[in-house]
């Protein structure tokens, strides 16, 4: 009985620290934000936050269902998402395959993968001279088939699919990484037995790869699924969520609420929505990759 309250004595010497900050830094400042959200500003509890923020433009204008960008930032949010997440799975799955053991493949692999260690401030950056005009290599590749070159940061039309795909470039490098780790744990005599058998490499890829990694396709799609949610500096950086609006998202209007309209209950609650969506996306594929542990 001594051993074992020594036991637990050491534990809570070893927990109470990580408690500590847990709390400190994350339990508290969410649920002083889920607070703050419902203050408004007279100092009252009220949802006049809720009601001034769902009813906004900024975050829904359902008038750019009939003339065009903006759709305010919730949508913006939503498009980038159906964009950027199949591209960068897809895109890295595919790198992952074709590199693995070929000759200069980690070359290659670690210059795909700077995309994902540089700051995203001076991915924002090059992803604005990326599209521009004059000394864009994305205009520079169009002009070689005769296409029309421009700056797409620039037009509430192209700006927010420029950075939504200048973004594969920066977060495929992630998906490849984890897609070639998964690929190793893979045992070569699946691949071997499939070839006995006459399988082509497409039905090999189809029924053999794609199912053993289901548990890093989950990893991949939650990581970069909570990526989209929140993106923020790259949009910040390139555009500052111009022109017009046309390439707002979540995580911009937040801070533009906070510290340009000083209005934090707002904020506050953009930010509880952030958080919402993050659950909603977090949880399922979480439990997934839990059930497919066990």
């Amino acid at each position: 009985m001594a051993l074992r309250k020594a036991k637990l004595k050491h534990f809570a010497y070893f927990i109470l620290p990580a408690l500590f900050l847990l709390v400190v830094f994350v339990l508290y400042p969410t649920l002083n934000t889920i607070f703050l959200s419902f203050v408004d500003e007279e100092g009252s509890l009220s949802l006049s936050n809720y009601r001034e923020v769902f009813s906004s433009r900024d975050i829904l204008d359902s008038r750019g269902f009939k003339r065009g960008f903006p759709f305010g930032s919730l949508i913006h949010n939503i498009m980038w998402i159906a964009i950027h997440l199949p591209l960068t799975t897809i895109v890295g799955l595919s790198l992952a395959v074709l590199l693995r053991g070929a000759k200069g493949g980690g070359i290659v692999k670690s210059i795909i993968f700077l995309g994902m260690v540089m700051p995203m401030i001076v991915g924002g950056i090059m992803i604005r001279f990326m599209f521009e005009e004059n000394v864009g290599v994305v205009n520079l590749v169009l002009q070689t088939f005769g296409l029309e070159a421009k700056t797409w940061t620039a037009y509430p039309e192209t700006a927010l699919f420029a950075l939504i795909f200048g973004s594969v470039w920066l977060w495929t490098g992630f998906s490849m990484i984890l897609y070639s780790a998964g690929l190793e744990t893979i045992p070569n005599t699946y691949y071997e037995a499939a070839q006995i058998d006459g399988a082509s490499k497409a039905k090999m890829l189809f029924k053999i790869t794609i199912p053993l990694l289901k548990p890093i396709t989950v990893v991949v799609l939650t990581m970069t699924l909570l990526w989209e949610l929140k993106v923020f500096d790259i949009v910040y950086i390139a555009t500052m969520g111009g022109p017009g609006g046309s390439s707002n998202v979540l995580a911009l209007q937040m801070y533009l609420y906070g510290f340009r309209e000083w209005d934090f209950g707002k904020s506050a609650v953009v930010a509880v929505l952030i958080t919402a969506f993050t659950l909603l996306a977090a949880i399922p594929m979480m439990k997934s990759a839990g059930d497919e542990a066990e």
